[in-house]
């Protein structure tokens, strides 16, 4: 395991370790990091590391800040945690899971293997989300989601890129309380998936989603709605 208090800037944050933490080996755990008791950080994680270079329209200067892990989190081998990161209580991040700068996870989650959460996602209690999704930066997942397989979010309407004349304002998408959504499905910008609503699989939502809604298709429309 190693230690490295200092960000590229110099300043020196402390790190914090609670009561019966267990660490993998080759675990990096940098300045600003407070893990709660009972949290295992697995083999190759790194927690707390801090954003440096060009990303999402500004320029990094890797900077360190305070990456709260609760208690009771499993971070699985090989999971990276960027610094101003929270993760809840008994959350659970998956093997190779990326959570950007300023992620935000509540408590008794789980985010599977090989996940992107870009920067400022903010992601409730009760979540599920499978394997291999992206979640856009500033991505809203409410409490009680579900997100199957290789889910892709769309924050980009225009697809201009480092034009600061001609480039628009982002616009994330919206998981409402208790929505699922189906394996490979895509989410397109600005969309929102109404409360405990219901997404096929495959399907490409193009338009606002009423809650109890059930969709599919290629553009996605609605079928039915949700009985239980």
């Amino acid at each position: 395991m190693v230690f490295l208090p200092a960000d590229r800037l110099g300043a020196i944050r402390p790190i914090v370790l609670g009561d019966h933490v267990s660490v993998g080996a080759f675990a990096i755990v940098h300045g600003g990091a407070h893990i709660g008791r009972d949290t295992h950080i697995g083999h190759r994680v790194t927690v707390g590391e801090p954003e440096y270079g060009y990303a999402l329209r500004r320029v990094y200067q890797g900077v360190g800040a305070p990456t709260l892990i609760g208690s009771g989190v499993v971070l699985r081998a090989g999971a990276t945690v960027y610094a101003g990161a929270h993760v809840g209580d008994d959350t659970t991040i998956g093997h190779n899971t990326l959570l950007r700068t300023g992620v935000k996870v509540g408590s008794g989650s789980q985010l599977a293997a090989n996940l992107t959460v870009e920067r400022g996602c903010v992601i409730g209690d009760g979540v599920r989300c499978s394997p291999g999704t992206h979640l856009t930066a500033d991505t809203v997942v409410e409490d009680r989601v579900f997100i199957g397989a290789g889910v892709r979010t769309i924050n980009d309407r225009e697809l201009i890129w480092r034009d600061p004349n001609n480039e628009q304002p982002l616009r994330p998408p919206k998981f409402a309380h208790g929505c699922r959504v189906g394996s490979g499905a895509v989410i397109l910008a600005g969309i929102t998936i109404g409360e405990h609503a219901l997404v096929g699989a495959g399907s490409v939502v193009t338009k606002n989603v009423p809650a109890r809604a059930v969709v599919y298709g290629v553009p996605a429309t609605q079928r039915g709605e949700v009985t239980s």
